[in-house]
C-alpha cells in the first residue's frame, strides 16, 4: 500500500504527508471525508465494504468514505472516490467536519478529520468489487435501530458519525 495521506493538526492544518497504512499503525490525525448519498425518499445508500480490504471487511458503512491525496482538495477527492468506489457522481455540499480516534482491528487507528459531504442520486450505482461487497438504500430509522441492535455489522467511524452528526445531517436534508 503506497497510498500517501495528509497528516494534520486539530485545526486541520496540514503537518505533512505519511504512508496511509503507517499513519493508521502510528495513529497519526490525518485529513479524511465522508460521503452520504440520499434518495429522494431521504434514504441513505449504504455500502458494505469489500471482504478483502485491510481493515473493516464485510462491515456496512456511509455511501463513500477516504482520504485526499497531497495536494488534492477535499471536494475533488470525495468526487474521485466516489466514481471509483460506487461508480457515479452527483453533485456534493459540505455539511461539517469533526475528529475523531477509534481502534479498528489489525492493530489499526483510525484518527481522523473527517470533511462530511452530502449528495442526491436516485440510480443504481456500478460498484467497483474491490471496494463494494454490496450496497442499499435504507430509511435513516432502520438504519438507527439496526446499529443499536447490531453495532458490530457497522464501520467504527459510520457509528460515530451517525450518532453525532445524525440530526445534522436530517436537517440539512430538509432544506
Amino acid at each position: 500500500m503506497t497510498d500517501k495521506v495528509i497528516l494534520v493538526d486539530e485545526s486541520d492544518q496540514v503537518l505533512g504527508s505519511m504512508d496511509k497504512l503507517e499513519a493508521h499503525e502510528k495513529g497519526l490525525l490525518h485529513r479524511a471525508f465522508s460521503v452520504f448519498i440520499f434518495n429522494d425518499q431521504n434514504e441513505l445508500m449504504l455500502q458494505q465494504r469489500a471482504s478483502g480490504k485491510y481493515h473493516s471487511g464485510g462491515l456496512w458503512t456511509n455511501t463513500c468514505c477516504s482520504h485526499p491525496a497531497p495536494s488534492e482538495k477535499v471536494e475533488d477527492a470525495c468526487h474521485r472516490r466516489l466514481i471509483e468506489e460506487m461508480g457515479f457522481d452527483t453533485k456534493l455540499e459540505f455539511v461539517t467536519s469533526f475528529i475523531y480516534r477509534a481502534e479498528l482491528d489489525n492493530d489499526l487507528t483510525e484518527h481522523e478529520f473527517d470533511h462530511v459531504y452530502i449528495g442526491r442520486f436516485n440510480g443504481k450505482p456500478n460498484p467497483n468489487a474491490d471496494e463494494v461487497g454490496g450496497w442499499k438504500f435504507e430509511d435513516m430509522n432502520k438504519i438507527k435501530a439496526s446499529m443499536e441492535s447490531n453495532p458490530e455489522f457497522y464501520t467504527v467511524w459510520f457509528r460515530i458519525i451517525f450518532n453525532d452528526v445524525h440530526s445534522y445531517l436530517l436537517r440539512s436534508l430538509e432544506k
